[in-house]
């Protein structure tokens, strides 16, 4: 089985029952789908400034235990600083947010699910799957 990184608005679709989630299907199935410390951190700031009940909460805790949650260590750093000065050296900055994502599928060599795919563009080796026009 291999294993793709899903980026936090596919996360988000998923959660909601988005219709958009139907298209990334075909890329999920047979896949151990993971996340970044980033997605759950974006994914906690989201229920806290929406002021969602322990419900709710509790609803999205059994959904991010459903991923593999891949950790950061000195190699992700490194990613990341990579990840922000090629950006930022091309002229086109990267959200904090998005390189950590990032980040994460370069080291752990895995392709990037996200229907965003214009924030991951020219990131040397990062392989981005979309199903965005």
């Amino acid at each position: 089985m291999n294993m793709v990184l899903l980026d936090t608005n596919i996360v988000s679709y998923l959660f909601k029952g988005d219709s958009r989630a139907d298209q990334y299907a075909p890329h999920l199935l047979q896949q151990e789908l993971a996340i970044s410390m980033m997605t759950v951190a974006e994914l906690f700031q989201w229920a806290g400034i929406r002021n969602w009940g322990t419900v709710r909460i509790a609803q999205l805790e059994a959904l991010l235990n459903s991923y593999t949650i891949l950790p950061s260590d000195l190699e992700t750093c490194r990613s990341w600083a990579n990840v922000r000065v090629e950006r930022h050296n091309l002229g086109h900055p990267i959200s904090p947010q998005d390189a950590w994502i990032a980040a994460t599928a370069l080291r752990y060599g895995v392709s990037l699910v996200t229907h965003n795919p214009s924030d991951f563009q020219k990131i040397t080796g990062l392989s981005v799957i979309t199903e965005a026009t």
